[in-house]
Order: structure tokens, then C-alpha cells, then sequence
């Protein structure tokens, strides 16, 4: 039977209950279908996926999309199984990313005061080490808001797995995705941590078996890889991430894992990743709340030939920091695009401010928007919203210069409101809500060269239905 991703709900209790796998369908990446688990015509199911790929929306730029996700960069294995973690089903639920070598590490974290046991400890350690040898991650349990007892448990499953993996336990890094005030199942994750081990893989699959681990009420996994020249040298900078509800730019806002086999100095490692998440994962809204586990772990393996960058101010470097932002940039689209209940992406973009910061801010306002994001499943153009959550954003500008485009139909210039096709403006709502495409807002506020974009979904009725019966 075909089916619309419009159905969220739907498909995320299929997804819970395990009843079926979700398969791409011989249309492309925006239809899909519920097949049962026999052999398929146009499926395939060797091995299972349970969900299928987020379309990937790489940004325009001078690089190639690869196969492997966290596994194209050199040095780089992962793998994805079930250790029986989630309350439901057998999907994937263990996650492990391993480097062959000392790899130069960076974290990003939440800012929430309730931060996760696994992201006090992350942070703790990178706070005194500069390298990383292996990221692990569950699914099923926050372990947020646990106590000593979930730090605890935090602490022996990464000694367990540092002593497997013959390293030093300040090697391993955790990130845990799942309800919050459940502490991990650490006996059955302990347990399966030999098998995940030995299923470690560099192969395509080993990066796609741990995107689809690290899911909860995500419809499809996100995984992207790309190779770009740097400083003359062939590099590639891949990644995975998670996210669907509990998504607001406050941090990372989800959890991912990026990895790189280029050659970098540990402090313009750092900031090169702080850059990136800000432009990325830092603008990117769901519902407007900050998760407790919001992690984003980058590694550089530094085996792929190239020269050292050592400078953030040079034209090597310059190009890192593009191909890092095309990735974060790819994922946290797909994040976004997969948002709890929505049928649409939603792209806000905003020029004409004094600088970036302030062009992000507004941008973030507007995509952040109940009340747009509500207008935009509504199919409504009512851009009267748009003009409101720009207002608010809190950056001075001039109204007379505010100028608002839906697609490419202008709705305001220089702070007028314009005659414009209502029809034709409901009719791209509507048609990018039955492809589950993307809705473009074009906003400027003057004649600066500050520029930035955000990225947020609609908001649907279903989001309340699938966050109402979370945990029941």
C-alpha cells in the first residue's frame, strides 16, 4: 500500500511497534512505502534497514557526495546493532564509531542545565584531552536527569569498552539518546559490546547500520559524506546525526558524529567545529526545546596525506571550514526535515543585515515560529507572521526596508505590502507539503552584506498526537 510521509504518525508507531520496515519505493526519495518482511520487488531488505535514508541536501559547493558516511573519511570504522536497549522491537539501538589512530576530537554540548550524564562526561574529558579513539552511542535511554548512579553507569560502559578495545578509558566518548530518567541498560549493553566490536566495519554499511542505531522517532536516518580538495590534498569529511522532536537552536540540538581524515591543529579543529555548528545545527528548530543530550562529536583522523592546517586565517583552512559546513549544513536540513509531524522543510533566508550574527538571529526567529510554522501547514500565506518573528528577533533594523519573498512570490518590498496571487502562494504551500519538499522565505532588511539561513518544519497536528503518547 503507498503511503505519504504526510502520515507521520502512522509511520512513526510503525516504526515503534516494529510491525514493518519502511523502504524507499522505485519513485525516489520522497515517496515511500510499508513493505512486510518477505522479499519485495522493489525493496531491498538484505540486511533490514527498518527505516529508509533522509534525501540527502547537500548545499551547492565545490565538493562530491560520497558514499560512507562516518566511514568514508580514512581511519574510520562504525557499526550499528541491537543490544536490546529500546523497549520495542529489534532495531538497531547500539552505535559505535572507532578510529584507527589518535584522532583530534571536538564536542559541542547543550546548554541545558539538565545536561545528560554522558554530555558532563564528554565534556569533562575533551576539557583534558585533545584526541579520541571511539564514540559510543545508545538509544532507548537519555540517561539524563539519573543522578550519581546514571554518571556511574556512563563511566563503566566506557571503561568496558576502552578495555575491549585495548585503550585508555579517557579514549572513549558516550552520547546516549532516549527517555529521559531512564539510566542506560547497562547489563544488556555490556553485554553486546564484544559483538559490536567485532562488527566494526569501514564499509558503506558499517556507517549506515550505526545512522540507523542512533534513531528513536526519527522516520529515516541522516548520513553524508563528502570529498573535496584541500591545500591541493583529496579529503573527505563525512557524518551522521539523529533528530526529530526536541530540536531547537540552542547548541547541536540532536546527536551526531562527524568525522575527517584531514590533517588539523587541535585548537583550529575547535573552532572550525564551533563555526560550523552555529551555521548549522545552532539554526535549525523544531518545536523550541532544548534536549538534555545535545551532542555533536568531531573527529580528525589526520591520515589522509594532506598538509597541516595550523592556522584558522589561511586558504587550506578556508576550505575545510566549507566542506565541514556542507556536511553539518546537510545533516541538520535532513534533521529538520524530519521533523515529529511535519510534511514540509522550511528554508528561511535572510540578507541585508550589518553581519552574519544578526542575519542568523532573524532567521532563527522566523523559522522558529509557532505560529508561521502553523500558517505553513495550514497552507495560509500569511505573511503578516513572517514580518512579526523578524520584528522580534531582537536586531534593530529599518521597517521600511523589510522585504519578504514565499518562493518567488513577493509579498512585501521596502516595508510595503504588495498585491500578490493568494492562490498561487497557497498552491506552493500545498505542493510542498504533498512532496514533502521545501518551503522557501526569502527575507532582507537592508542593504548589508550580513547573510545567513535557518532551517525549521512545519507544525503539524500530528506533532502533539506523537509527543501526547511518547512514553504510553
Amino acid at each position: 500500500m503507498a503511503i505519504s510521509l504526510n502520515h507521520s504518525l502512522f509511520l512513526r508507531s510503525l516504526e515503534r511497534s516494529n510491525n514493518g520496515v519502511l523502504g524507499r519505493s522505485s519513485r525516489g526519495s520522497k515517496s515511500w512505502v510499508r513493505v512486510s518482511r518477505v522479499v519485495c520487488a522493489d525493496v531491498d531488505l538484505s540486511p533490514p534497514r527498518y527505516i529508509p535514508a533522509a534525501p540527502i541536501l547537500l548545499p551547492d559547493g565545490p565538493w562530491k557526495q560520497i558514499p560512507g558516511g562516518v566511514t568514508a573519511a580514512k581511519g574510520f570504522k562504525a557499526a550499528g546493532i541491537y543490544g536490546g536497549l529500546r523497549a520495542v522491537g529489534e532495531k538497531p539501538d547500539l552505535a559505535l564509531v572507532a578510529c584507527d589512530v589518535d584522532a583530534v576530537a571536538a564536542g559541542t554540548f547543550t546548554t541545558n542545565i539538565v545536561a545528560a550524564a554522558p554530555v558532563i562526561y564528554c565534556k569533562r574529558l575533551l576539557e583534558n584531552s585533545s584526541t579520541a579513539r571511539a564514540v559510543l552511542i545508545n538509544a532507548g535511554q537519555a540517561n539524563a536527569a539519573t543522578g550519581d548512579a546514571g554518571y556511574q553507569d556512563t563511566i563503566d560502559c566506557a571503561n568496558a569498552l576502552a578495555e575491549l578495545l585495548d585503550l585508555r578509558s579517557d579514549r572513549v566518548l558516550i552520547e546516549s539518546t532516549g527517555v529521559i530518567g531512564q539510566r542506560i541498560k547497562k547489563e544488556a549493553l555490556l553485554k553486546a559490546l564484544p559483538k559490536l566490536i567485532g562488527s566494526l566495519s569501514s564499509t558503506v554499511e558499517g556507517a549506515d547500520s550505526a545512522a540507523i542505531a542512533i534513531t528513536t522517532t526519527d522516520l529515516v536516518s541522516k548520513s553524508i559524506a563528502i570529498e573535496a580538495e584541500v591545500g591541493g590534498a583529496t579529503i573527505r569529511v563525512g557524518g551522521m546525526a539523529k533528530g526529530s522532536g526536541m530540536i531547537h537552536p540552542n547548541m547541536a540540538t540532536m546527536l551526531g558524529v562527524i568525522t575527517t581524515d584531514a590533517l588539523v591543529a587541535s585548537e583550529v579543529w575547535r573552532e572550525m567545529v564551533r563555526i560550523s555548528v552555529n551555521r548549522s545545527f545552532n539554526q535549525i528548530t523544531v518545536d523550541g526545546d532544548t534536549s538534555t543530550n545535545d551532542t555533536i562529536i568531531a573527529l580528525a583522523s589526520g591520515v589522509s596525506g594532506s598538509k597541516k592546517i595550523s592556522s584558522l586565517s589561511n586558504h587550506e583552512s578556508h576550505q575545510l571550514q566549507a566542506c565541514l559546513d556542507a556536511v553539518m549544513q546537510g545533516l541538520a536540513k535532513s534533521v529538520a526535515w524530519d521533523g515529529e509531524g511535519a510534511t514540509c522543510l522550511i528554508e528561511v533566508s535572510v540578507t541585508g543585515a550589518n553581519d552574519e550574527t544578526k542575519a542568523a538571529k532573524i532567521a532563527r526567529s522566523v523559522a522558529s515560529s509557532s505560529l508561521v510554522k502553523a500558517a505553513v501547514y495550514g497552507r495560509d500565506p500569511n505573511w503578516g507572521r513572517i514580518a512579526c518573528a523578524a520584528g522580534y528577533a531582537g536586531v534593530e533594523f529599518n521597517p521600511n526596508e523589510l522585504q519578504i519573498l514565499l518562493g518567488n512570490i513577493q509579498l512585501m518590498n521596502k516595508g510595503q505590502p504588495l498585491p500578490f496571487d493568494r492562490t498561487a502562494a497557497s498552491e506552493y504551500l500545498r505542493q510542498a507539503g504533498q512532496t514533502h519538499g521545501t518551503v522557501e522565505i526569502h527575507i532582507s532588511i537592508g542593504e548589508g552584506e550580513g547573510s545567513s539561513k535557518a532551517w525549521g518544519c512545519d507544525l503539524s497536528y500530528d506533532y502533539v498526537k506523537i509527543n501526547a503518547e511518547y512514553t504510553t
